[in-house]
């Protein structure tokens, strides 16, 4: 499998925290592609097969205009069906080793965990990178696992240091808090809600600028 480079920023678009906003997907998706995102992740928790695999299409194309790569989280077989760049697992998703067989051996694989065990287990998993969270507390899921904190972001940067693997930090990161995530070990923070606070286009390219000039 191919190293994976990642930006400091993982953003991930969330349909349904677009939807809570007035926020039409595809204008977002076009405002992170213009700032030069280059990785990013698209996530669908209630959103029907079908206009899922439609939104996949479009992000798919878009993102392969811009030489930007997309992640769909979950649905190891949208990604598939629609050509995205990889599949991001939970616990209880397709296990890695089948959606390696899937997707093949250049797609992106994440693969979330929560406490020491499952970041032990994930490492020996054919996966691109490990996701470590929920840091802080978080909206973005109804039911959010135990807090894992900036120890447990540093505990996960060892073990998956250990086999080359980045860590993407997740779970109620600001952009008041994403340097102390970073200084804590993580590779990238993944950021959901607050990147939609204000206008997309302006919040996006402060991110970038920030975490981008930050000395670790």
């Amino acid at each position: 499998m191919p190293a994976l480079f990642l930006a400091r920023l993982y953003p991930i678009l969330d349909v349904d925290a677009l939807a809570r906003r007035g926020l039409a997907p595809l204008d977002v998706i076009d405002a992170w592609l213009d700032a030069g995102v280059a990785l990013w992740q698209l996530r669908a928790k209630s959103l029907p097969s079908g206009p899922f695999l439609e939104l996949v299409d479009a992000a798919v194309h878009r993102s392969r205009a811009a030489r930007a790569r997309v992640v769909v989280n979950d649905r190891a077989d949208l990604a598939r069906m629609g050509d995205a760049d990889g599949v991001h697992l939970g616990q209880t998703d397709l296990a890695p080793a089948e959606a390696r067989r899937l997707l093949g051996p250049a797609a992106i694989l994440g693969r979330s965990t929560h406490d020491e065990a499952q970041t032990r287990d994930a490492c020996r998993e054919p996966i691109s990178y490990v996701a470590i969270g929920p840091v802080f507390g978080t909206s973005s899921k109804a039911n959010p696992d135990p807090l894992v904190g900036l120890e447990g972001v540093h505990r996960a940067a060892q073990l998956a240091g250990d086999q080359d693997l980045p860590v993407v930090a997740i779970g109620g990161i600001t952009l008041e808090r994403a340097a102390e995530v970073l200084r804590a070990g993580a590779t990238a923070v993944a950021v959901i809600a607050d990147l939609l606070e204000g206008d997309p286009v302006r919040r996006i390219a402060l991110y970038q600028r920030e975490l981008e000039s930050l000395t670790l």
